[in-house]
């Protein structure tokens, strides 16, 4: 059995524009809110916290809804030209109304901009599950975690695209003293990226043959199938397997409870607490970032030799004794040391060893036919762990200082290491350690 390679990229350009989008909407919007519109942060903070709202319900809905569909083009494909075509027309619309208002400020463009925001949250949310179900769709169960390494280097690009031509198009140097900044040349830029992207998933993958073949795999393989059909055809969970997903996915939202409160706040405590400038704090981010990038690969060959479930249980353990070292380190000194570097390229190593199989782990225990519906449950335990931390740990740094990050980090990401002491069920079926001969096993 081996991973088909070119096959898996071609499916990570779907997830390649996703990534592109929210780059720059994280970025700009929050700059036209408050710069052009003159919003507040709480009003600005609450219109940035809608996604991760919308996402706990329109995740799941169109991930089922998409298991659902039978079309000529397939499952997701519908979802994935729909969604991304409303919104690439939606988010061309905003640099223009953001220009529209500078120039002539109402209270009725400021409506229209807010109205053509949720929409455009909406258009995204379409998508975002039949997406990131297509590739266990065509992908055998023991290579989903290889795949979504790919998965996610392909994601990981879609950032980098975008934070390049914006570093290019935005540099300081072009940007400094202008009383507004026009946004429209990189809204467009994206939206051809998002374009192309849907091209090449449109054209280059044919998701009906290969979601046959898959059909056919799981036939030939059913003891690798948790799920059981009832005597209606319906599947159901055996009540073990049940348990275990419950723990899986708790263990899912603890750990994003510990990681996001360190994205969210860092920044913050760099400065209070080791006196680090906004570009030196966010440098120890991006080694994270590469950290995990470097990893994403060698965390799914990992997962293939001892199985995903240590593996994540490994890069828990290692994450958690990286947060409580950095809690130890702000004890003895309130300055930056190169050493943390090597700490947080840590942090971003043991990320992709969690990240990069715990999806897979969750799609393990379905079936085919529930593969959307799933990747909402996924993303429903993730999303409701973003939109609670960061108001969590807020509160904990304000009431009781910020020394409190740290510990707040590596006790929510040790917790998820013991539920997933729980789980029983998801792992893969462990290679054979015969070098590397074990990735070319014809099945």
């Amino acid at each position: 059995m081996k991973l088909n390679t070119k096959q898996t990229i071609r499916i990570g350009f779907a997830f390649l524009s996703i990534c592109a989008f929210w780059q720059m909407y994280n970025s700009v919007i929050p700059l036209m809110l408050t710069n052009t519109f003159a919003m507040n942060e709480t009003y600005s903070g609450a219109i940035m916290a809608a996604d991760n709202v919308l996402a706990l319900f329109l995740l799941p809905l169109f991930g089922g809804l998409s298991d659902k569909c039978n079309t000529k083009l397939g499952k997701r494909k519908p979802f994935i030209l729909g969604g991304t075509v409303v919104a690439v027309f939606l988010m061309l619309l905003i640099p223009f109304i953001d220009n529209s208002y500078f120039a002539d400020p109402s209270k009725g463009k400021q409506v229209i901009f807010i109205c053509v925001l949720g929409c455009l949250l909406v258009a995204m949310g379409t998508y975002r599950s039949p997406a990131v179900a297509l590739m266990p769709d065509v992908t055998p169960k023991p290579l989903r975690s290889k795949a979504n390494a790919i998965i996610n280097l392909m994601g990981a690009l879609g950032g980098i695209i975008y934070l390049l031509i914006a570093s290019v198009l935005y540099s300081s140097s072009k940007t400094a003293g202008m009383e507004h900044v026009d946004y429209v040349p990189l809204f467009m830029i994206v939206a051809g990226i998002m374009i192309i992207s849907l091209i090449i998933v449109m054209f280059a993958v044919d998701e009906i043959r290969l979601n046959n073949e898959m059909q056919k795999y799981e036939a030939a393989h059913p003891q690798e199938n948790l799920a059981k059909e009832t005597e209606s055809g319906s599947e159901v969970l055996p009540k073990a397997v049940k348990k275990s997903l419950a723990f899986l996915l708790f263990s899912i939202a603890l750990w994003f409870m510990g990681y996001n409160a360190i994205e969210t706040w860092f920044t913050t405590y760099a400065n209070h607490m080791w006196s680090m400038s906004l570009g030196g704090a966010s440098m120890c981010l991006t080694i994270a970032t590469g950290g995990a990038i470097l990893s994403y690969i060698p965390s799914g060959i990992v997962a293939s030799k001892v199985g995903r479930r240590k593996t994540i249980m490994g890069g828990a353990l290692l994450l958690g004794s990286c947060f409580a070292a950095a809690y130890v380190y702000t004890c003895f000194f309130d300055y930056f040391q190169w050493p943390l570097y090597v700490l947080f390229f840590l942090v971003g190593l043991a990320w992709a060893f969690i990240n990069v199989n715990s999806l897979p782990m969750v799609l393990e225990m379905c079936k085919g036919s529930d593969v959307g519906k799933f990747t909402g449950l996924y993303y429903t335990f993730s999303m409701t762990a973003q939109i609670v931390t960061p108001i969590a740990a807020g509160a904990l740094l304000n009431r009781v200082g910020y020394m409190t990050l740290f510990p707040y980090c590596a006790i929510f990401v040790l917790a998820s290491f013991a539920t997933m002491c729980f789980v029983k069920h998801g792992d893969n079926k462990i290679e054979a350690k015969r070098g590397l001969e074990a990735f070319d096993v014809e099945d």
